[in-house]
């Protein structure tokens, strides 16, 4: 079988997660800078079978798109070009960064580690995979 790629899109960075090939479980990868996005996921992609890209949907609480997604929707536009052969879907991300920060404080991190965004955007993208997977259920 193949993955699913998730990513939480931000202005500076992005965190991407990944399925094992069951698509049973996410699993974060390392935290990339946006301006190098588009080559670290084609080079994922050559080198595993990715058979979904979900983008985190920025989402207000009071369901209109946040500001992030004037940069969300040109990516995609980009990402279709650049992988055409993978379905991009958009799913909520509502919440993702705040329970994120509440996992790690859960985990017993140290305030200095949870100040660490490049850890909080992975966590987030697992976040919102696990979601997706579990609606699908």
């Amino acid at each position: 079988m193949s993955r699913i790629l998730c990513i939480d899109y931000g202005k500076k960075r992005c965190g991407v997660a990944v399925t094992d090939t069951l698509q049973i479980a996410a699993n974060g990868l390392p935290t990339v800078e946006t301006r190098s996005l588009m080559a670290f996921l084609k080079d994922y992609c050559s080198r595993e079978p990715v058979s979904l890209i979900v983008v985190g949907k920025p989402t207000q609480l009071n369901g209109a798109p946040s500001e992030n997604m004037s940069r969300i929707t040109p990516f995609i536009g980009r990402l279709k070009k650049e992988l055409p052969d993978i379905p991009v879907e958009l799913f909520d991300e509502r919440f993702t960064s705040t329970i994120a920060h509440r996992e790690m404080i859960a985990a017993g991190l140290k305030k200095s580690t949870r100040q660490i965004k490049a850890l909080a955007d992975k966590t987030a993208a697992v976040l919102i995979l696990t979601g997706y997977l579990e609606s699908r259920r």
